[in-house]
């Protein structure tokens, strides 16, 4: 009880100081308002939280070998050592044709740049096991929600084929984007990758003697520069260089490969033809549904701020735009600061009503202007104040960071109010009784009177949150954002109690007095307010029992209710992600998927329709050439049609699309991305099978995905993966 009146005395001798140096209290509080705003314009901005689990990214290329060899020879070897790295949790692996990729997730305390070291250290030590010539790379340093941007590089002029345009995303805009601050990555996807090609002629080969590392050995050996000494001419030194670069087909065709016994040279164009082509493609993108295009998929580096980044791809956009050639055209698909300025906007909004709210309540019960001026002053100060902590911790702000502060501000304001309604009571005492005492001492007693109270009280609301810290991996990334905000601004707004509300209500309270009105307001209220009460008293155990029996009716509506981990965010955009099975060609993947954006882009809601069938050429993007990611961007609401809801939209969008043996699913694009990375799944829903050999889980994911199409009716499709699927030819 000492103790407790011990801190009752030092709170109000606090509240002393501040009303007795009002000027001085707020100039202090102005100073860290400043602060405040400062570390909120540089925390990171983003739509939600980075849901993601700390991971390292390692992808292989060994090209033209099949999925089971680059399992048993690549994807297994580094699972299996990767597996005794500190800090691992689980090791991720998937084996493509020509490609292993391999995701490393870590304990979500260990810091993602000290991962990617160890993971540097495993994989370097393990690549002397591992077949020749083949060399694992780190992937982007890029979360799952890193995708920020997409664009189209399209041609209306006839003048640039897919390759020229591959050719100006990979060497021009490719670079320029990558220099952006914050960009981690910039992956390109669709079009051709240009190539020399060398078509050996066996016949030829045996004919001249040659063999096809002697070819192989001419072209590297002739495809480079060399230095030599110098030489002085004229009183000038010349260094002496040796150009081989290749340049052009006929310096191809022209390579020597050996001297024949007749004493002729041997050249590559002797015993093969000599053209160009195309890389070997694993990945299609199209546009609106009207053909194949070029696309760029803008990846940010992890912890940056999503808003500063995506405005500065669009500003170095606007500057690359007048160099593009004639007829190109570039096309955003994606854009997610759109999404980020709304959520933050909306959130805004939000705030805004509730100071409103709050002021007009204090003014309706006061009738006293000054004194709602005091209560709603300290509610954007305390917000400024709970982001100097937040952007210590490296917290970005988003929708679960803003909520936090709406459901702050309730609580917040209340301190504030009761001290001016406790300092408008003891001025109307002070009145009635016609003491002698000045007016600044009545107040500044009133404020002493429940300012410390009203501290305590404000503390024990902010540690009420304190089972959310203890929320662990996705749980806790999602709502401990939300936690910290409310608990930094209340503990902001508990000091703003005992600090800058007894500066303001001793400057401007001061000054002024209270209506009669809000008296005779007060006082009809209390008139009604007091015989519940006294009833209540007189009654205990009815109304214990009647609201006990009020709360056991609710269990079985609670019971009944749905639940869902995270409430989906409608983003603007949806992503369709049908999947073929096994084996699908490059061109059928094409004109499947072009086919299927006809049909979206027919929807009158629909804005664009950017697909992309396969993989683009980042570590982050794990499909394969089957599986589709359709990103569909949506026209604002009130371009709908009338009565049309957001789950009308997907229905009418999954009855328009309908392909054999391609089950839909519909998503959100940022929760999408989270889910692959981090889960591996692409679907709410997944079972996953162990088993003994690919054959046998296979037919049991066959046999289940045939058991959920036919026994639960409300889902809307069912696939099980064919991890032995595919067509070879020995």
């Amino acid at each position: 009880m000492s103790s407790s009146k011990q801190q009752g005395g030092l709170l109000g001798g606090l509240i002393r100081l501040s009303a007795d140096n009002p000027i001085t209290t707020l100039l202090i509080t102005a100073m860290i308002a400043a602060f405040g705003w400062i570390s909120m314009l540089t925390s990171p901005m983003d739509a939600v939280p980075d849901l993601s689990d700390p991971q390292v990214i390692i992808y292989t290329d060994w090209a033209g070998r099949s999925p089971d060899q680059v399992e048993d020879q690549i994807t297994f070897p580094l699972s299996s050592q990767l597996l005794s790295t500190p800090g691992v949790e689980t090791v991720r692996g998937q084996s493509f044709f020509g490609l292993s990729l391999l995701y490393v997730i870590f304990d979500e305390s260990v810091d993602p740049y000290w991962a990617r070291t160890r993971v540097l250290e495993t994989i370097t030590s393990a690549e002397a096991s591992l077949p020749s010539g083949v060399s694992p790379t780190l992937g982007p340093d890029a979360s799952g929600v890193g995708w920020i941007y997409m664009y189209a590089l399209t041609d209306t002029s006839g003048n640039n084929d897919l390759a020229d345009l591959r050719e100006l995303q990979d060497w021009e805009l490719k670079f320029a984007l990558e220099s952006v601050s914050g960009v981690a990555e910039v992956a390109s996807i669709g079009g051709f990758v240009k190539q020399f090609q060398v078509i050996i002629d066996p016949n030829k080969l045996i004919n001249y003697g040659v063999t096809l590392n002697e070819v192989a050995d001419a072209i590297r050996a002739s495809n480079q520069e060399t230095g030599g000494r110098v030489l002085e001419v004229a009183g000038h030194e010349h260094m002496i260089r040796g150009i081989g670069e290749i340049q052009n087909l006929d310096d191809l065709r022209g390579v020597l490969i050996k001297v024949g016994s007749d004493g002729a040279p041997v050249t590559i164009g002797e015993v093969a033809e000599v053209a160009f082509g195309s890389e070997m493609r694993r990945g299609v993108a199209e546009l609106n549904g009207e053909g194949e295009v070029v696309g760029g998929i803008v990846v940010m580096r992890q912890g940056e701020n999503a808003l500063t980044v995506i405005d500065a791809v669009k500003q170095r956009i606007s500057e690359l735009q007048p160099s593009l050639p004639d007829g190109v055209e570039l096309i955003t698909t994606y854009d997610r600061s759109g999404l980020i300025n709304g959520s933050i906007n909306t959130l805004r909004e939000t705030v805004i009503q509730e100071m409103l709210v709050v002021s007009f309540i204090v003014l309706l019960f006061l009738m006293h202007f000054p004194s709602s001026v005091v209560a709603v002053l300290t509610l954007p100060v305390a917000i400024l104040i709970a982001f100097i902590p937040l952007r210590a911790q490296g917290f970005s702000i988003n929708i679960m960071s803003l909520g936090g502060i709406a459901v702050a501000i309730g609580a917040m304001v209340d301190g504030s109010i009761i001290i001016v309604e406790n300092i408008h009571q003891r001025l109307a005492k002070w009145r009635e009784e016609g003491e002698l005492e000045e007016k600044r001492r009545v107040i500044t007693q009133a404020m002493v009177e429940v300012g410390p109270s009203i501290f305590i009280s404000l503390l024990v609301i902010t540690v009420s949150f304190l089972p959310v810290f203890t929320l662990q991996a996705t749980e806790g990334r999602l709502f401990k954002p939300l936690a910290w905000t409310k608990t930094w601004a209340m503990a902001g707004g508990a000091i703003l109690a005992v600090t800058a509300t007894p500066a303001l209500a001793v400057l401007l309270i001061g000054r002024g007095s209270s209506n009669p009105k809000s008296e005779r307001l007060n006082g009809l209220l209390t008139a009604v307010y007091e015989p519940v009460v006294r009833w209540t008293l007189r009654h205990k155990r009815l109304v214990i029992g009647i609201a006990l029996a009020l709360f056991a009716s609710t269990i079985p509506i609670w019971r009944g209710l749905d639940s869902e981990f995270m409430p989906p965010l409608n983003e603007g955009a949806i992503l369709h992600m049908p999947t073929a099975p096994p084996g699908m060609s490059i061109g059928q993947a094409s004109e499947v998927l072009q086919a299927m954006d006809r049909k979206i882009r027919a929807i009158p809601e629909v804005e664009t329709v950017f697909g992309k069938m396969g993989r683009a050429d980042t570590a982050t993007d794990p499909a394969p050439l089957g599986m589709a990611e359709t990103t569909i961007t949506i026209k604002p609401r009130e371009e709908w049609r009338e009565g049309l809801t957001w789950q009308g939209l997907i229905n009418e969008l999954d009855a328009a699309v309908q392909t054999p043996g391609m089950p839909n699913i519909w998503w959100m694009p940022i929760r999408t991305r989270t889910e692959m990375l981090s889960t591996g799944v692409r679907s709410p829903l997944a079972v996953q099978l162990f088993g003994p050999d690919i054959e046998s889980i296979e037919r049991a994911g066959v046999d289940i995905e045939r058991i959920l199409k036919a026994e639960i009716p409300e889902g809307r499709s069912a696939f099980a993966e064919r991890s032995g699927g595919g067509f070879y030819l020995d």
